[in-house]
């Protein structure tokens, strides 16, 4: 077997094997600002992250990555079941886990598994193949906006109640821009913006928590010490990286400073040891997942396939940046995780099973063209 046919795609496939090993030491080195915290354990979480993350996660990506195509369109449907029922588990006393005022997680006893995550990959599967089954008729209400919206319609209320409105942004800019990659009109792009700024207004005014955090996104000064203060301490961490970075391992801010340091700060944390070359360099690694995964998109073999895979490529980079953002105050502060990089073994298992399913369509490509 040639190294071409294994990888499926050479150059996206080393570009993530740099993202996971580069990306597992910068967790080890963020991991270890909880040494400094009552109630931190760097050793609980890498256990999490290598037992129920990188070890199943990589055997996700053999396993879908030799899959045989059709089973993939198959798959479709269940997938999409599965994900919206085990999300709603979490509704379920005794079974669903309440943190920080969210219900977002499943309690296994001995570990916790957050099914928003897999729920981003069974809503792009289900939108994928109804847009690549009904591509010809989205012009139609009852063929187009109108599945479309059911869809996407009954995971977002589920993530809602969780509440969990940044997973919601992320799947939403995903299926929205499949949608309209699909040949739907413009006519519902209008529909959909003006349901997206009504329904996001809404949010905002009736979940304090959202309104504080576009508040602190104006003004970041504001409140230093409750709602600005992570980005404040995310700021020092990253101005405190100037050019080359304190050095691997030697970050401050990571010790009784930056919330959730090996989470959704983490990146604060590579930009105080890296520096701005190191904080660059993470920004064209995801860049050149996106270029990359766009390009195998487009040379799918079938409609379903290049729908999938730009859609999962949407929402890891997505993701990715809206984090960035965050931590750099270019955007308001969402929660969401750097995929490959941040503490959460669902997060990984979820992004490695995508890359997986970007190489076996990237081989069926390779396949066809030999």
């Amino acid at each position: 077997m040639s190294r071409r046919s294994f990888s499926g795609d050479r150059i996206f496939f080393f570009i993530v094997v740099f993202l996971v090993v580069g990306g597992l030491a910068m967790f080890a080195s963020a991991a270890l600002g909880l040494l400094a915290r009552e109630d931190g354990s760097p050793w609980r979480i890498a256990t999490t992250q290598f037992t129920l993350g990188l070890i199943p996660g990589l055997l996700a990506v053999l396993a879908i990555r030799f899959m045989p195509p059709k089973w993939l369109a198959a798959l479709a449907v269940p997938a999409y079941i599965l994900t919206v029922i085990a999300a709603a588990l979490v509704f379920i006393p005794g079974l669903g886990l309440t943190l920080n005022g969210a219900t977002r997680w499943i309690d296994l006893g001995f570990t916790t598994i957050q099914p928003g995550e897999f729920l981003k990959v069974g809503v792009i599967f289900m939108v994928a193949w109804y847009l690549a089954k009904y591509r010809t008729k989205l012009h139609d209400f009852r063929h187009g906006l109108l599945p479309f919206c059911a869809i996407i319609g009954l995971p977002f209320l589920i993530l809602l109640a969780e509440p969990n409105t940044s997973t919601v942004l992320v799947i939403g800019f995903a299926s929205v821009a499949l949608y309209f990659l699909a040949g739907a009109p413009l006519r519902d792009f209008a529909i959909l913006a003006v349901i997206a700024v009504v329904g996001l207004t809404l949010l905002v005014m009736v979940r304090p928590y959202l309104l504080a955090r576009v508040m602190t996104y104006i003004d970041p000064s504001r409140d230093p010490l409750a709602s600005g203060y992570q980005i404040q301490q995310s700021l020092i961490a990253v101005g405190s990286g100037q050019l080359v970075g304190r050095g691997f391992g030697q970050s401050v801010q990571k010790f009784n400073y930056l919330p959730e340091p090996a989470g959704d700060s983490v990146y604060a944390v590579v930009s105080e040891e890296f520096g701005f070359l190191g904080s660059v360099i993470i920004v064209l690694l995801f860049s050149a997942f996106a270029a990359r995964g766009f390009f195998i998109a487009a040379q799918a073999s079938d409609a379903f396939g290049a729908l999938m895979v730009t859609g999962l490529t949407l929402i890891i980079t997505f993701s990715a940046f809206l984090n960035i953002g965050a931590m750099l105050g270019v955007l308001p502060l969402t929660g969401l995780p750097l995929p490959f990089i941040s503490h959460g073994g669902t997060a990984l298992f979820t992004a490695l099973a995508s890359v997986g399913i970007i190489l076996n369509v990237a081989a069926n490509r390779a396949k066809r063209r030999a």
